[in-house]
C-alpha cells in the first residue's frame, strides 16, 4: 500500500495537468484575432506570444488536445493499477478505478478547467501561450502527423477557423450580444439587415410605377427643370411614347444652363451622387432653356426585378450609377430605386430636406391604434399586433385594403382582415387624383366604428393638386393605393 501513493500521487499531478490542457484549449478557442492584437497594442503581458499561438490556432489546439488526453488516459491507468493491487476481485477493481476516474475527469478535467478558460480567455491564454508555443516546437512533428492521420481518416474539414461556421451561427451571436447589451440594439439590428439584404430582391424595395414622376422627351429643359425643384428629385425618367418606354434619365446638373466654355474645360468636373464628371461629352454647352430634354438626358439602367441587392448594389457601384429602373418579367416597368433605398434596407429610413412631409412607416397614436405607411409589408404590420398576416397574393398593406375592398380603395374606406380594422388614409395628389398614403390599423371592437365595408372619400385635399410641369400630364396613370410620399425619382 505504501508503493501505490506515489503512484497515486502522479496520477493526480497527470489529472490536474490535464484540467490546465483542457482550459488552455477552451481560452484559445474563445478568444479573437482582434482582442489579441488590441492586447499586443495595449503591451500586456503574454500578448505577442498568444498572438503567435493564434495565428497557427488548429495546431495548437490539436496539441492540446493530444497532450491532455495522454494525461487522462495514463492517470486512468495508473488508477486502474493501483486499484487492482488493492482489491481482491479485478472486475471490482476496474470498475471502482473507472467510476472514480469518470468523477474526476468530469469535474476536475471537463467542467471546471473549461469554464474557467471560457470565463477569463484572455488572462488564461496569455498565462499559457509561452508554455504552448515551447511545446509546440518540441511535438510539433508528432502533432502534424497525428492531423494528417486524423484528416485521412475523418472527412470535412476538420478544425473551423473562428467561434462560428455559419450565417446561422453568426446572427445567434449577434442576438447574444444584444442581449447582453455588448452592442446596441440599433447596431444589433443592421447586421442582421445586412444578412436579410442577399435575401431581398428589386421588387421588394423599389418605388412602384404608379409613383414615379417622370417627363417626355420633347419637353423643354426649362419645364424638366421646374420639375426636378417642384418634384424635389434631381433625376427624373425620360419616357418616349408611355412610362414603359423609358429612354433616357434628366439629371438635374445636366439641366442648369452652362456657363460658355472658357477653355478650362468648363464645369467643374465633380458629381456628387453619381460620381462621374460632367464634361462636354454628355452635357453639350448647347443644354440652355431651348433645347429638349431628349438632348441632354443620359442612358438608363434596367435591372430585373428579381435582381437581389446585393448583387445589385455591386453593380450600382462598380457602373457608378444611382437610379435603376426596375423592369417586370414581360418587359413592363414596374418600378425604380435608388442606392438609397438600397441603404435604407439597412440603416433605416434617410431623409433630407426635401423629406419634411415624409412620415415614419409605423407611427402610434395616442388611442391605441396605429399609422401605417399603405407600402409597409404585410407580414410587418402582423408583426406589430403579433398576428399572422402572411399572404401571398399581395405584399403590402395598401394591397390588402384592396384585396378585401375588391376595389381601389378611396380615403375613408374600411374593411375588417384576421381581427384588424383597417382604414384608409389619404388626399388628392399633385396631379389631383385621389391616393391612399397612410392606413389606420387598430384590434376590432364594438366601439371602433361600423362592422362590415365601407368606401366613404373625406375629401381631405394633402397636396396642392398643381400640375407637375407644362405638359407632362398628358399621359394619365392609373390610380394606385400606395404611398405617394415614399416615391423617389432622384
Amino acid at each position: 500500500m505504501t508503493g501505490a501513493l506515489p503512484v497515486l500521487g502522479l496520477a493526480v499531478a497527470l489529472v490536474l495537468l490535464a484540467g490546465a490542457f483542457a482550459a488552455a484549449d477552451a481560452a484559445l478557442g474563445t478568444v479573437s484575432r482582434a482582442g489579441v492584437e488590441d492586447m499586443a497594442r495595449s503591451g500586456r503581458y503574454g500578448a505577442r506570444q498568444l498572438a503567435m499561438v493564434v495565428a497557427d490556432r488548429p495546431r495548437h489546439v490539436n496539441l492540446l488536445l493530444l497532450l491532455r488526453l495522454v494525461c487522462e488516459l495514463t492517470a486512468t491507468v495508473l488508477v486502474t493499477v493501483v486499484a487492482v493491487a488493492s482489491i481482491a476481485s479485478t472486475w471490482l477493481a476496474v470498475l471502482v478505478a473507472g467510476l472514480v476516474m469518470v468523477v474526476v475527469s468530469y469535474v476536475v478535467i471537463g467542467v471546471g478547467p473549461r469554464t474557467i478558460g471560457r470565463q477569463h480567455p484572455y488572462r488564461v491564454g496569455s498565462a499559457v501561450a509561452g508554455p504552448v508555443r515551447a511545446l509546440g516546437r518540441l511535438l510539433g512533428p508528432l502533432s502534424r502527423l497525428l492531423i494528417v492521420v486524423g484528416n485521412a481518416i475523418t472527412p470535412g474539414r476538420g478544425f473551423r477557423e473562428g467561434p462560428f461556421s455559419s450565417e446561422v451561427e453568426l446572427r445567434e451571436l449577434v442576438d447574444m450580444a444584444g442581449e447582453r447589451g455588448v452592442v446596441a440594439a440599433g447596431e444589433a439590428e443592421m447586421i442582421q439587415s445586412v444578412f436579410d439584404l442577399g435575401d431581398t430582391v428589386a421588387r421588394e424595395v423599389m418605388v412602384p410605377r404608379t409613383e414615379i414622376v417622370w417627363i417626355e422627351q420633347d419637353k423643354s429643359v426649362r419645364q424638366a427643370l421646374a420639375l426636378c425643384l417642384r418634384s424635389g428629385f434631381t433625376r427624373i425618367p425620360v419616357i418616349s411614347e408611355s412610362v414603359d418606354d423609358i429612354v433616357g434619365v434628366a439629371n438635374i446638373k445636366d439641366l442648369v444652363p452652362l456657363p460658355p466654355d472658357d477653355g478650362t474645360g468648363g464645369t467643374d468636373g465633380t458629381d456628387g451622387t453619381d460620381g462621374g464628371a460632367l464634361t462636354a461629352s454628355h452635357v453639350p454647352v448647347t443644354a440652355t432653356a431651348t433645347a429638349t430634354v431628349a438632348e441632354v438626358m443620359r442612358p438608363p439602367s434596367f435591372v430585373p426585378d428579381s435582381k437581389r441587392l446585393t448583387a445589385l448594389l455591386t453593380e450600382m457601384q462598380v457602373s457608378r450609377n444611382h437610379m435603376a429602373l426596375v423592369v417586370d418579367e414581360y418587359g413592363g416597368t414596374a418600378g425604380l430605386l435608388t442606392i438609397e433605398d438600397i441603404l435604407e434596407e439597412i440603416v433605416g429610413e434617410i431623409t433630407d430636406e426635401s423629406d419634411t412631409d415624409e412620415r415614419p412607416p409605423v407611427e402610434r397614436l395616442a388611442d391605441g391604434s396605429v399609422r401605417v405607411s399603405a407600402r409597409l409589408g404585410v407580414e410587418d404590420l402582423g408583426e406589430l399586433f403579433d398576428i399572422d398576416l402572411d399572404d401571398a397574393d399581395v405584399e403590402t398593406v395598401g394591397g390588402l385594403l384592396a384585396q378585401r375592398l375588391g376595389r381601389v380603395p378611396l380615403p375613408g374606406a374600411e374593411t375588417e382582415v384576421a381581427g384588424l380594422r383597417l382604414r384608409a388614409e389619404g388626399g388628392k395628389d399633385n396631379r389631383g387624383r385621389m391616393r391612399i398614403t397612410t392606413v389606420i390599423a387598430h384590434r376590432s371592437g364594438p366601439a371602433r366604428g361600423p362592422r362590415g365595408e365601407s368606401d366613404r372619400a373625406d375629401g381631405t385635399d394633402q397636396a396642392d393638386g398643381t400640375d407637375q410641369t407644362d405638359g407632362t400630364d398628358s399621359i394619365d396613370h392609373i390610380a394606385a393605393w400606395s404611398e405617394g410620399s415614399d416615391a423617389r425619382a432622384g
